[in-house]
């Protein structure tokens, strides 16, 4: 079985979801400490043919706590409809603007301000609607004591050892990874590393020129249902 593991990202790029498909079990890695800077609450849109960046607000704490235990601050509920304004003045014209402004309202209706619930929530909603029907895991069902004992590598490993009892027998990982992760490292504890890659592949974007990575909301106001699912199929697996 097929399993990969990441941080919760808001409104993720399409390699996101990607993976998400091509897995057997899609698990949420937030068991480690909430970086500021991340993709955990900001993400890129389009807004007159150049990259946007929206970031919602997170509580100030502790820089010691992990990704689960973080907030959105007391301004989220307002700060979503502000959102959804920039998006009215970005898509109205989008041709699948109506579509997607009803699955982003039936995420916001959530009033849940753990950052990392409010992710998942909107993750598989998002899945829903595009035909993804991959189940996700609770970190819970992976957490090791004394992380910081290990590295990056070692830490990956302890949590898939646990998971072995389920089956979980290969890792696949961003194309990114392969900066942190080496094959020989994983497949001595007889588990498979692959790499996914996602390709750029253009759709049309109003008549700018395209915009590779941005936040899924994109793809949903450009693309049918029918559409995304050919992009998944868009990569590369090393």
């Amino acid at each position: 079985m097929r399993i990969a593991i990441m941080q919760p990202y808001l409104f993720p790029y399409l390699g996101y979801f990607q993976l998400i498909k091509n897995v057997d079990i899609f698990g949420i890695g937030d068991d480690v400490q909430y970086i500021k800077s991340g993709w955990i609450n900001r993400n890129r849109i389009l807004s007159n043919g150049e990259p946007y960046m929206f970031t919602f607000p997170v509580k100030k704490d502790s820089s010691f706590k992990i990704i689960k235990e973080r907030y959105f601050d007391e301004s989220f509920s307002s700060y979503k409809d502000k959102f959804l304004r920039v998006l009215d003045h970005s898509y109205k014209k989008a041709p699948f603007y109506n579509e997607t402004l009803k699955l982003l309202e039936e995420i916001f209706s959530n009033n849940e301000s753990n950052v990392s619930k409010f992710i998942e929530n909107h993750l598989k909603i998002i899945c829903k609607h595009i035909n993804i029907s991959t189940p996700f895991l609770s970190s819970s069902d992976w957490t090791i004591d004394h992380q910081d004992d290990f590295s990056v590598e070692e830490r990956v490993i302890k949590k898939l050892e646990k998971l072995k009892r389920i089956g979980i027998t290969h890792f696949i990982n961003p194309i990114g990874g392969n900066e942190l992760y080496t094959k020989e490292f994983f497949e001595k504890s007889g588990v498979k590393l692959s790499f996914l890659e996602c390709t750029d592949i253009p759709y049309k974007q109003f008549d700018y020129e395209f915009i590779p990575k941005l936040s899924i909301i994109d793809v949903l106001m450009f693309n049918s249902v029918d559409e995304i699912q050919g992009l998944l199929n868009c990569f590369n697996l090393k």
